[in-house]
C-alpha cells in the first residue's frame, strides 16, 4: 500500500481556479459592459424618458435607476477586484477580505406595478442587472466555498440535508 505524501492529503482550493477561469472572464466582459451600457443610457435616452413620465412614473424612475445603479457599482467592485486576483495583482485572500466592502444582495423584486410604469429599456437593464447579480453570487459562493479534503467523501448533499429538514418539519405539522 502506497504512504500519501503531505502534498496529496492537503485540502483542494478552486477558488483561485475559479477567480482565473473562462467563466469568470466572460463574466467580467459582460458585467463591465453592461455598466457602461447603463450610463450611456441614464445619461442620454433614461433622462429624456423620465421627463416625460408621470409624476408616479417619474418616482419610481428615480427610486429604481438608483437601486439599478447601486447594484452595478457593487458588482463592478466585485468584479474588479476578481480581475486583480487572476491578473496576480493581489491574492484571493486579499481580495476576500475587501470584497466584504462589496454588498453582492439578493436582487429586491420591486413592486410590479411600479416596474410597469417604467421605461422598457430601463426595465430590460435591470432584469439583466438582476442576472448578472445572481451569476456573481453564484460564483462567489463557489469560489469561497470551504476546500474539500480528498481523502473525506461528502457527508450528504446539502440539498438532500434540506429536503430532509423540511421533510420532517411537514411530518411533524401534520400529527
Amino acid at each position: 500500500m502506497k504512504e500519501r505524501s503531505a502534498d496529496e492529503a492537503a485540502p483542494i482550493y478552486f477558488g483561485e481556479k475559479l477567480a482565473s477561469s473562462q467563466a469568470f472572464t466572460g463574466l467580467f466582459r459582460d458585467g463591465m459592459a453592461l455598466v457602461e451600457e447603463t450610463a450611456a443610457y441614464l445619461d442620454g435616452p433614461g433622462r429624456q424618458e423620465s421627463k416625460r413620465l408621470e409624476r408616479s412614473a417619474a418616482l419610481a424612475y428615480a427610486t429604481e435607476s438608483m437601486r439599478l445603479t447601486t447594484r452595478l457599482m457593487q458588482l463592478a467592485s466585485w468584479l474588479l477586484l476578481h480581475r486583480a486576483v487572476k491578473e496576480g495583482e493581489m491574492t484571493l485572500s486579499q481580495a476576500n477580505k475587501e470584497k466584504s466592502k462589496v454588498k453582492l444582495a439578493a436582487g429586491e423584486p420591486g413592486d410590479p406595478e411600479t416596474i410597469k410604469l417604467l421605461p422598457e429599456r430601463l426595465r430590460a437593464l435591470i432584469d439583466r442587472s438582476k442576472k448578472l447579480n445572481d451569476q456573481v453570487r453564484r460564483l462567489d459562493a463557489n469560489i469561497y466555498a470551504p476546500p474539500l479534503a480528498p481523502d473525506k467523501p461528502r457527508v450528504s448533499n446539502p440539498v438532500e440535508r434540506q429536503l430532509g429538514l423540511l421533510k420532517a418539519a411537514f411530518e411533524q405539522d401534520g400529527h
